[in-house]
């Protein structure tokens, strides 16, 4: 991982950056918001940012904004293109959707790359990289990648594609010409740079593990009762476990409902706020068990985010069985800005168990095992000492570790790699050598 050092002026001066996903700000995507502050955090190190984007298309039709096609957003520049908006939910949406988004995008890398920029592709959507790798054929075209989701083993797992099919091990060649043209590679933890290195065989030292981050300065701890949103909603009272962001297919719910099925006649609440694949299934489930402890809310508009995360005493975070190394749940780092403790839900070996533990920021529970987290809730529950201390880890561990400035200096050592400019940790090593 590079290191978090202050990136001095010098090394970034005249460094163009040009950020390539999907959805960006004001869409309700977290990706959207994780790169728009991404970007906010290399124009304050001093590069000159570029965003290619869509249009607003993420969340329910009514969240929608109206956006100019170019602007300038809090100093970056941002371009977007007039693609489709069919439902994502639906596959033939999401592949019009990106079809329509990657074509007039792929043309414009094409024929406006710069020999002294570079490129960070998401995996928004998840042939995006392919761009990077096709204009590097023809042109000096410097690439990082960021694998937020890892496909074609996502679609594998939600069972879109077949194990071993003929898409499945194409989509693997496409990767593997992807990752090897690219001059680095950025993943979310180290389960996910392994899966990379074993797959395609790239070098590990052309890999690098960045977490992903939440606003600090937006989202602070704050009590309980001191939510309006807590307040409104009558969750004040009652012990109140807190899921806020994507209801997708690789997040593990069912445990989570079990538990609150055993917690019935407690002085308990479940929340879940957001919108995806399986919000459906989630109000079916509330409505069939006759969960009246567990409330479902649409996504909150951004600007409520700092009252609705704190409207809780724990913040759930769960990854479904087979996800590790593909994905990695951000609501981690929100949780752990508004200094709440966590309820990690994961398989024994998961990363997010490990961080949860070394860092006495929460409590871990095996997926499948609903009688032990129903009964770890009501110790938590019982011991606010506990509560409290768990709280106060977490923000201690976000400052330390997840702010959005921490995350911005990792990535611009990666991005001053890609283009061959000497990063802060080779100019300190010159300026050691020269003392020497």
């Amino acid at each position: 991982m590079p290191s978090s050092s202050q990136v001095p002026p010098a090394s970034v001066a005249n460094s163009p950056v040009t950020i390539l996903n999907q959805y960006y700000v004001p869409d309700m995507a977290s990706t959207g918001h994780l790169l728009h502050e991404l970007a906010e955090g290399l124009v304050e190190l001093g590069f000159d940012v570029t965003v290619l984007t869509g249009r607003p298309s993420y969340g329910p039709r009514e969240t929608w904004q109206k956006v100019r096609l170019r602007e300038i957003r809090d100093h970056v520049r941002v371009n977007r293109i007039m693609s489709t908006r069919f439902s994502k939910d639906r596959l033939l949406g999401r592949l019009l959707n990106s079809a329509t988004f990657l074509i007039p995008l792929t043309l414009r890398v094409l024929f406006t790359s710069r020999e002294n920029s570079s490129y960070l592709y998401t995996t928004n959507p998840p042939f995006l990289g392919i761009v990077g790798a096709m204009v590097s054929l023809v042109r000096r075209h410097r690439y990082v990648l960021l694998l937020h989701d890892a496909y074609p083993e996502m679609a594998v797992w939600v069972g879109k594609i077949r194990a071993g099919g003929f898409i499945e091990r194409l989509w693997h060649s496409l990767n593997r010409f992807t990752y090897r043209r690219a001059q680095q590679t950025i993943v979310l933890c180290d389960a996910a740079k392994k899966l990379v290195c074993d797959t395609y065989g790239i070098d590990p030292q052309r890999v690098h593990p960045i977490a992903n981050w939440a606003d600090g300065e937006e989202l602070k701890p704050k009590p309980k009762a001191q939510s309006a949103f807590a307040l409104k909603h009558g969750l004040v009272g009652p012990f109140t476990v807190l899921y806020s962001g994507n209801l997708g297919l690789y997040y593990e719910f069912e445990t989570m409902l079990d538990a609150a099925e055993r917690l019935l006649n407690e002085n308990f609440r479940l929340v879940f706020i957001g919108a995806g694949g399986r919000r459906d299934w989630i109000a079916e489930q509330i409505a069939k068990r006759k969960l009246t402890n567990t409330l479902l809310l649409p996504y909150q508009p951004r600007e409520v985010l700092p009252d609705s995360l704190t409207a809780c005493d724990a913040a759930l975070a769960t990854i479904a069985k087979g996800i590790e190394g593909i994905s990695f749940p951000s609501k981690f780092y929100t949780s752990l800005a508004v200094g709440r403790p966590i309820l990690a839900l994961a398989e024994p070996h998961s990363e997010l168990r490990r961080v949860v533990e070394q860092g006495d920021v929460g409590t871990w529970f095996c997926v499948g095992d609903p009688d032990g987290l129903a009964d770890g809730i009501r110790a938590m529950m019982l011991d606010r000492e506990r509560m409290e201390r768990q709280g106060c880890n977490a923000r201690r561990l976000f400052e330390n570790h997840y702010t959005r400035h921490h995350a911005a200096r990792q990535y611009a050592e990666v991005l001053l790699m890609a283009t061959g400019r000497p990063t802060p940790a080779e100019i300190a090593g010159s300026l050691q050598t020269g003392r020497a």
